[in-house]
């Protein structure tokens, strides 16, 4: 995995957009709740959203976006929610992998696969594989995600290699770490949105989101549009992101 260091800026030099962008779509219940309406119609109206904020991160030039799909603790919601939620999965892909795909955005799924539901993991092992040569935009679902349950996977495969003489434990760096995440091979998010309202990261992304910037907005995700990730993004831009240095006047002072 490789640190962005994208919203890094000299004065007077041109404003970058984010290489990554993650976000937590938070808020389906309490927009259903707002209208009366069933929890699953407010799942059911994120995924348009969805569909909305992929299209209009490709027309913006945001190489990746990582959205948080579905977490290890949503499998302690009520049965008849995670059947609707499973069920919106299916025809996500069934329905949106072929724009997807011609499109040229490519799917990766991260997460664990362990225990999901054999027609559950062919479908994201098809996503994968049909888009996985597309070169345009990289759409990364978190799906069964949780971060420590990531992270935890990741030390043991260090340790079974530790143990096997693979690998030096006295020699183990943050890249032989990165290496064993789920999310191996992508840049870590320049930019993290969460909408609701909510100010925490709900165990998404906590390794790779370091130096990630944060912007927290109150509307819920099924209301989250494209001008709302384009305000996200100005807001980046015009963020001075120093990875832990001085700014470039303090430095000289």
């Amino acid at each position: 995995m490789t640190s962005r260091r994208a919203g890094r800026r000299d004065k007077g030099e041109e404003q970058v957009k984010p290489a990554h962008v993650a976000i937590i779509m938070d808020g389906n219940g309490r927009w259903a709740r707002a209208r009366g309406l069933p929890r699953a119609a407010g799942h059911r109206a994120g995924v348009e959203a969805l569909r909305g904020v992929v299209r209009a991160a490709g027309e913006m030039g945001i190489e990746w976006l990582t959205v948080y799909a579905f977490s290890s603790e949503n499998w302690s919601r009520p049965k008849s929610e995670i059947s609707d939620l499973m069920g919106l999965l299916r025809l996500f892909i069934r329905r949106d992998l072929a724009e997807l795909h011609q499109n040229g955005v490519r799917v990766r799924i991260v997460g664990s696969r362990e225990g999901l539901e054999p027609d559950i993991a062919a479908l994201l092992m098809e996503a994968e594989a049909l888009t996985a040569n597309n070169t345009n935009m990289n759409l990364v679902v978190a799906f069964n995600y949780g971060a420590r349950d990531e992270i935890v996977r990741a030390a043991r495969a260090l340790a079974m290699d530790a143990r096997a003489g693979r690998i030096d434990p006295e020699q183990i760096t943050a890249e032989d770490f990165e290496a064993r995440l789920d999310t191996a091979g992508i840049p870590d998010p320049d930019l993290i949105i969460r909408t609701s309202g909510e100010l925490r990261l709900s165990n998404f992304l906590l390794w790779q989101a370091a130096y990630a910037e944060f912007v927290f907005l109150p509307c819920n995700w099924p209301d989250f549009g494209p001008a709302d990730l384009a305000a996200a993004v100005d807001v980046f831009e015009r963020r001075d992101r120093r990875f832990g240095s001085l700014a470039p006047q303090e430095a000289v002072s």
